[in-house]
């Protein structure tokens, strides 16, 4: 790799509980990577930083019960800007049965819930950023 590993951070929305996504950003900065926290945002705004930052990865923070709707719309837009290959993960309190969903029928490439470590989210961001450099 010849850069850090840039992730663009935002809440989903209008949530107000920025604890856990401050931290994570802090844990993903610590751990080498380039992190762009954009606090609270919808899809669309989301897309566009994380195209103008160039980034490799957008992480999603909800606990506002938007994750069914804002989430899959942030992978809805990088498809129609031919951006696929930013991959978006989430983190939040949701039902494990919401994550598997996200996952499967939605895009996301990886949801983390609560009392995931935090060693398990970074190796998953470097390993998927990894997987899509061998492949371009």
């Amino acid at each position: 790799m010849n850069r850090k590993v840039r992730v663009v951070m935002a809440k989903l929305g209008l949530d107000i509980h920025w604890r856990g996504v401050y931290l994570v950003s802090q844990f993903l900065k610590d751990s080498g990577m380039e992190v762009i926290y954009l606090g609270n945002k919808f899809p669309d705004q989301i897309v566009e930083a994380a195209v103008e930052e160039d980034a490799d990865v957008i992480g999603l923070s909800t606990l506002g019960g938007n994750h069914m709707t804002l989430g899959p719309r942030v992978v809805q837009l990088l498809k129609e800007k031919g951006m696929e290959h930013i991959k978006v993960f989430m983190g939040g309190v949701m039902a494990p049965k919401d994550a598997r969903i996200l996952e499967q029928e939605h895009g996301i490439e990886k949801v983390y819930l609560p009392d995931t470590p935090m060693q398990v989210i970074i190796d998953g961001i470097n390993e998927c950023v990894a997987l899509s450099q061998a492949s371009n």
